[in-house]
């Protein structure tokens, strides 16, 4: 086993996707990784250009078409605030009532959507039979298959933070240089 993959509190998934991670570099995608990101029909998770891992559309998609609920554990603001987040990787979504979902914890592949100043996927809250909000993402407009999909982060932070600790490597033309909301790092 390569321990040098491995860091404190890493589980073999973890090791697993940076095995993947390095191997694409070298030789493509593996069709493994989409096993281990919990994929959802009609897309995949590999590598992306834009940043990391991306999602990417496995046949054409029509605007409004159903891509997925962004799942995770869900955390009230409170419990969410006793957490330290530094230094992690983190996929957490802030609903309107103060939820945050945690797509590290008991996420899916839309975890690994991209920010983009210019999105073509957008998250929508809808409630489900029991009253819960729930993340529904839904493309803006067509996606070609083999398209990245993306959505707007529009982050909110703390008012010391500077645009430019969040700069945005989208690529758009429409691109803002930080995933800021309504920000600019210029």
């Amino acid at each position: 086993m390569d321990t040098d993959l491995l860091e404190p509190g890493s589980t073999h998934v973890d090791r697993e996707r940076k095995l993947h991670h390095a191997n694409a570099r070298k030789h493509g995608p593996s069709p493994m990784l989409n096993l281990l990101v919990n994929s959802l029909p009609g897309i995949e998770v590999r590598i992306s250009n834009v940043h990391g891992l991306g999602v990417f559309a496995l046949c054409d998609l029509p605007a409004g078409a159903f891509i997925g609920h962004y799942e995770g554990q869900r955390f009230s603001e409170a419990q969410a605030n006793r957490i330290s987040w530094d230094n992690r990787l983190t996929y957490l979504f802030g609903l309107s009532d103060g939820t945050i979902l945690d797509g590290a914890r008991g996420g899916n592949a839309t975890r690994h959507l991209n920010h983009a100043c210019d999105p073509n996927c957008e998250a929508v809250e809808e409630r489900d039979g029991s009253g819960k909000i729930v993340l529904r993402i839904e493309t803006m407009r067509p996606i070609a298959a083999g398209g990245e999909l993306s959505i707007d982060y529009a982050l909110t932070v703390d008012d010391e933070a500077s645009p430019a600790d969040y700069m945005c490597s989208c690529g758009s033309a429409r691109c803002r240089g930080t995933m800021l909301a309504g920000a600019s790092s210029n």
